[in-house]
């Protein structure tokens, strides 16, 4: 008799779910305005993931039927065809857009995201000199590296209880708590590594597992025998309404201000879990999830969470930009273009057919391949010798910083002194169109702003103080210990008045500007307080309000 892995029953439901859950990624991605929590739809899939592998593992332990090369072989067979296909295509078009050091960081991400090593070396890289998320095109495969590194080690720690007589279900609970516990302790001492790392991950998976050995072993809260008749189940519409109910609230009211994962993802994973329990017979599921526009946009959700992304990011790293609607509209309906024709002629050659040997093989050469041409592009230093990095070279050569223009940018006491408070950029005697300014950031761009007003012949006046963002009516914590040297709010108001009455008509404001908003790598750095007659100082009012603000200037 020959022994294979079992098949889960199909659901369309779950299709259903996964294009709540794709659709809401693309939607923050793409108008994060609108739809603030979107990016918990890759908790969705985390559950959804976690309940019908686990189905798989679950049942074919209990028939004696798994196997590790054939659980191993639809990973492949599922997870490379379309994402060989993105990483192809992000070397071909960072080959023409990326700038040396750029292109260096593609190929160490496509390197360690063909190896689902992703989220590793994001979490590395992570911290005060990190780029935008915006300019990582492969940022988006962290999710993926999770996934994989839970089928790693899930499959195998089954598989040795199970050899081993213990009980599945309380190993999976056991799992399922340490990491969340795990999560909650993490995300308040280091939130970056607990959103990026598997063991405080994990635990969203585990929660699929749970509810996959619920079904298994048919351990239902409520009868859904009669989930068939005339009157559906009330508890069961129930559960699913409950469910939808969640996914809406995290979509609206979860933010990436928030410490995220930690308790606030409990809202997606539960909402999914509830969703699946309530089964696709559940009003929501069976007309709204089960439609064969939810199922088409399912089916397509794992090549469209991977060619979104990259094309958003292209395209923003080319414009220098947040591209207009329009086009990140246009790019999205490509994106899901480029999903269909995946799915259809990429996916369905590899996944099925005869020959799966012959295509498997394949599969692990061409990753290989793509995996090796990253590292040599890390390696070769993003390849400098490109024609679209040589454009630049001038630019490039010039980007060295004389003692004199660092000692003219962090002048000490410059809102006092009446001369000599700022540099000159520039030939001598050219008119002052630009004035250009801000904090210890504003000094990596000072060598451009130089060649810029010499290339332009155009006079560009440079100043700034250390932790003094260009934001009038504020002032920083550490001015408030010595006014005299770092009077933030008083260099603000002189280069405003200066510009106002010298006529300058073009201004540059330079700051590291979620440092002092907070951010999702560094959520704590909330590092300003007003100046305000009418309102105490207080925290939370001087984040909103300096928000409006730099939204006025």
């Amino acid at each position: 008799m020959n022994k294979h892995l079992i098949h889960p029953k199909y659901r369309p439901d779950i299709d259903g779910l996964r294009a709540i859950a794709i659709l809401s990624v693309v939607v923050f991605h793409v108008f994060p305005e609108y739809l603030r929590g979107g990016f918990i739809g890759v908790d969705v899939f985390f559950v959804i993931s976690g309940y019908l592998i686990s189905t798989i593992i679950f049942e074919s332990l209990d028939k004696g039927t798994f196997s590790f090369s054939e659980f191993y072989a639809r990973r492949i067979r599922r997870i490379f065809p379309a994402l060989i296909s993105v990483l192809f295509a992000s070397v071909i078009l960072g080959w023409f857009v990326l700038l040396a050091d750029e292109y260096k960081q593609l190929g160490k991400h496509i390197a360690f995201g063909s190896g689902f090593f992703s989220n590793i070396v994001l979490w590395r890289e992570a911290g005060y000199f990190d780029n935008l998320a915006e300019t990582k095109p492969l940022l988006h495969l962290w999710s993926l590296g999770v996934e994989e590194q839970f089928y790693a080690v899930w499959p195998l720690l089954l598989w040795l209880a199970w050899k081993s007589k213990f009980n599945l279900f309380k190993i999976t609970i056991l799992a399922a708590i340490l990491s969340f516990v795990l999560n909650l302790l993490g995300v308040k001492e280091d939130a970056v590594s607990t959103f990026y790392l598997p063991q405080t991950r994990f635990w969203e998976l585990l929660s699929g597992s749970v509810l996959s050995w619920f079904f298994l072993h048919k351990k239902y809260l409520f009868n859904q025998s009669n989930s068939n008749a005339s009157f559906p189940n009330v508890a069961l519409n129930f559960i699913s309404f409950v469910g939808i109910l969640l996914l809406l609230y995290g979509f609206f009211r979860i933010n990436k201000g928030l410490s995220f994962p930690g308790k606030w993802a409990l809202v997606p994973v539960l909402g999914s879990v509830l969703i699946i329990y309530s089964g696709q017979n559940a009003w929501f599921n069976r007309v709204i999830l089960s439609n064969k526009i939810a199922v088409w946009f399912g089916k397509v959700s794992f090549p469209l969470y991977l060619w979104h992304w990259p094309l958003l990011s292209f395209s923003r790293i080319y414009l220098g930009e947040i591209p207009a609607e329009s086009i990140r509209i246009a790019i999205v309906i490509f994106s899901i273009f480029l999903a269909w024709l995946t799915c259809e002629f990429i996916e369905r050659k590899f996944r099925f057919g005869n020959k799966s040997k012959e295509k498997l093989a394949i599969l692990v050469a061409l990753m290989a391949i793509i995996g090796t041409v990253g590292f040599s592009i890390y390696r070769n230093d993003g390849l400098p010798t490109r024609p679209y990095n040589q454009k630049l070279a001038p630019y490039k050569d010039s980007m060295k910083v004389s003692d004199k223009k660092v000692r003219c940018f962090d002048i000490p006491y410059a809102y006092k002194k009446e001369g000599n408070w700022f540099c000159g950029l520039g030939r001598k005697g050219e008119p002052v169109n630009y004035f250009a300014y801000g904090d210890s950031h504003a000094l990596s761009l000072l060598p451009a702003l130089e060649r810029f007003a010499n290339d332009y012949h155009v006079g560009v006046n440079f100043t700034g103080t250390s932790g003094c963002p260009s934001l009038l009516g504020i002032q920083s914590m550490r001015g408030d210990s010595d006014l005299e040297k770092f009077n933030c709010k008083a260099l603000n108001e002189k280069v405003f008045n200066f510009v106002k009455t010298e006529g300058i008509k073009n201004v540059v404001l330079i700051s590291r500007w979620t440092y002092y908003m907070g951010s999702v790598s560094r959520p704590l750095e909330i590092n300003l307080i007003a100046k305000d007659e009418k309102h105490p100082f207080n925290r939370e009012r001087c984040f909103v309000g300096n928000a409006k603000h730099s939204g006025s200037i």
